[in-house]
């Protein structure tokens, strides 16, 4: 390795609630599992509250609170997306606590969301989190079927130089 030669950086993203962790692709939403939004993991979850998977700026919270746009650290753009199809429950299971232009750590509590009450209209609970701009990662760490807790590691992108 040279002097001036620079390793790329990398960022980890973070398990935004406890629950079962599951590649991406074994989401039972298409526009999730075939990563036409890009691409990341998602998490069956065991409790209600959420957090952040990146250290970043709220860019935009989705009026229905089903969803939220963070921006890391690194440049990366995040979806954070609360339930599957849950949009048409106009925000009912949710309470988002963070504002657009919000600092956010990593972990950091961002929101609760009513996992009985998403259940009972009939529309999964699965937590998605993706990396919108992939041109700007270089490589995403595999992810493996196993239990997390909010807040653990469990992916790392590499960025693009």
């Amino acid at each position: 390795m040279g002097l001036f030669s620079r390793k790329n950086k990398q960022e980890n993203l973070f398990a935004p609630i406890d629950g079962q962790l599951i590649p991406l692709d074994q989401v039972k939403d298409d526009v999730f599992s075939k990563k036409m939004m890009g691409d990341g993991f998602a998490v069956e979850p065991n409790d209600g509250t959420v957090v952040s998977p990146v250290e970043g700026t709220v860019s935009s919270v989705f009026p229905t609170k089903h969803a939220m746009m963070i921006e890391s650290k690194e440049g990366l753009e995040i979806m954070l997306h609360l339930g599957l199809d849950t949009v048409e429950l106009n925000g009912e299971p949710f309470d988002v606590t963070v504002k657009e232009g919000q600092s956010l750590t990593a972990g950091q509590q961002i929101a609760s969301m009513d996992l009985d009450k998403i259940t009972q209209s009939n529309k999964e609970t699965t937590v998605i989190v993706i990396v919108s701009n992939m041109d700007k990662v270089k490589s995403l760490s595999d992810v493996r079927q196993k239990n997390v807790s909010a807040g653990d590691v469990v992916q790392t992108a590499e960025i693009q130089k």
